[in-house]
């Protein structure tokens, strides 16, 4: 009998864990929505009347080197290259990183853009893999600004690291080569690092958007269309409520700890002192940024970290379930490597609000959450076994859950209705938020299983890999 009650205890206790972290995981959404319209707000009346093409692309304005990454990148490679070179900006270079293809994306490349192998100094601040058919440049004066590195095959990280060996610019703005840049993106990007007085920033991000069944020529974004893949519609939800409710609140409380791999800006100098990207990680756009953080936190210097909401940067999606569960199995792995890496900071008031909110968010609210919600559904199945289920209470919580997961992305869409509004045409209003009831069950077991397939991974697949994401090319009809 005695042994009864205690396990009753336990089973209770459970149950109050769980209502008291499903209660503070709703209630951070509360706050976050708060800091995010505030942080938004903020920012489109500090920006609406600025003229970024007379302040920011002046002769005087930062030099840019925009490193793009390629592996296995033929589809896209052209295109994508030519929306890099087709910036407002004055100062910036683009230097392609081919690591090792297999394909013949060096070959469209030195076709497209009369490409010739050249003699480059280069500076080996950070050790990476050897080159390979070496450097080339434009014969053709419209691509001098391009510079294309042929390298030995070594990941993302060490192709990064090759651009910032390459690099003789002030700043590096990193980007996924299958990414296309609004022409006004370096502008945009690059003002944050000029207005802060009181602190340095040390980064910049800015919005992702999904350019699947848009409408893609010479390189520029012509025409914003709605996939008829539901999976995309899904994702195209989810991208808006990642970055307009989750980083925008996070960047009002200088506490983020990831810029997108996407596209992202860093102050080059600070990254190579930091020892530039981690090979030994999936997740090197997450890790840097945490490192460039502790470093500054251990150096007491003041500094930030900034998003701001403008829509810069379009990337194909996933539109296949195996690759999109490879993409988040590798985003959770990374996310591990990343914490388990930085744990001295978790906890630590030393290290302030990056020690003390954003570490311990990330580590309960992000890492931990799919297995404490498979926990949650485990306990579940076997209090249908041990005893009887009051169905109401538990339909109302379930409702409960379902009905706040919708109110947050309803919130999402509104605020992108009232700020950027990309979704213009007829009819993809009703169809973002017929999605927006779907998704719960629709994405969210696929992720979780991703998530909880790359804790397996972690801990027992030793052929841990970076994963395959396999390109249909953007559209160009």
């Amino acid at each position: 009998m005695e042994t009864h009650n205690w396990f009753n205890y336990i089973l209770l206790a459970f149950e109050y864990l769980l209502f008291i972290y499903a209660f503070c995981v709703f209630l951070s959404y509360i706050i976050l929505a708060v800091f995010s319209m505030k942080e938004t707000v903020s920012y489109i009346r500090k920006n609406s009347f600025v003229n970024y093409k007379d302040i920011l692309s002046s002769e005087i304005a930062p030099s840019i080197s925009i490193i793009a990454p390629a592996y296995n990148e033929s589809l896209n490679i052209v295109e994508n290259v030519r929306s890099l070179l087709s910036s407002h900006y004055v100062h910036y270079d683009v230097i392609l990183v081919n690591d090792g293809s297999k394909d013949d994306s060096l070959e469209k490349l030195i076709a497209t853009y009369d490409l010739v192998k050249v003699d480059y100094l280069i500076n080996q601040q950070i050790e990476t893999m050897p080159l390979r058919a070496g450097v080339f440049k434009s014969t053709n004066p419209a691509f001098e600004k391009l510079i294309v590195v042929d390298k030995e095959n070594g990941g993302k990280a060490d192709a990064l690291n090759v651009g910032l060996n390459f690099s003789r610019n002030d700043y590096i703005a990193c980007i996924d080569v299958d990414c296309l840049l609004l022409e006004d993106s370096l502008q945009k990007m690059i003002k944050p690092f000029l207005e802060y007085t009181d602190r340095k920033v040390i980064a910049s991000g800015g919005v992702i958007r999904i350019a699947n069944s848009c409408k893609i020529k010479d390189g520029k974004l012509i025409d914003i269309n709605f996939s008829k893949s539901m999976l995309v519609r899904m994702q195209i939800i989810e991208y808006l409520r990642a970055f307009l409710l989750g980083r925008m609140a996070w960047s009002r409380l200088n506490g983020l700890l990831v810029i997108s791999g996407a596209f992202g800006m860093f102050d080059k100098d600070l990254a190579i002192k930091v020892g530039g990207y981690d090979k030994n990680t999936v997740g090197e756009d997450m890790e840097i940024v945490v490192r460039m953080r502790r470093y500054m936190e251990e150096q007491r210097i003041k500094y930030k970290v900034v998003y701001i909401p403008d829509p810069l940067c379009w990337t194909e999606a996933p539109d296949s379930y195996k690759i999109l569960i490879s993409q988040r199995n590798r985003w959770t792995r990374g996310t591990i490597e990343t914490l388990k890496k930085h744990r001295v900071i978790g906890f630590n008031y030393k290290y302030g609000i990056l020690g003390m909110l954003s570490y311990p968010y990330w580590l309960i609210f992000e890492r931990l959450a799919p297995l404490i919600e498979v926990l949650g559904i485990i306990y579940f199945l076997v209090l249908l076994t041990i005893r009887d289920i009051k169905w109401p209470y538990t339909l109302v919580f379930f409702l409960a859950a379902y009905l706040s997961s919708i109110i947050f992305t309803l919130y999402t869409l509104f605020s992108e209705e009232l700020t950027y509004n990309q979704y213009k045409k007829k009819g993809i209003g009703n169809k973002l938020i017929f999605t927006a009831f779907l998704e719960p069950f629709l994405l969210h077991p696929l992720t979780l299983y991703a998530a909880i397939k790359g804790n397996y991974d972690y801990y027992f697949n030793k052929k841990k890999r970076w994963g395959v994401m396999t390109r249909k090319g953007l559209s160009t009809k």
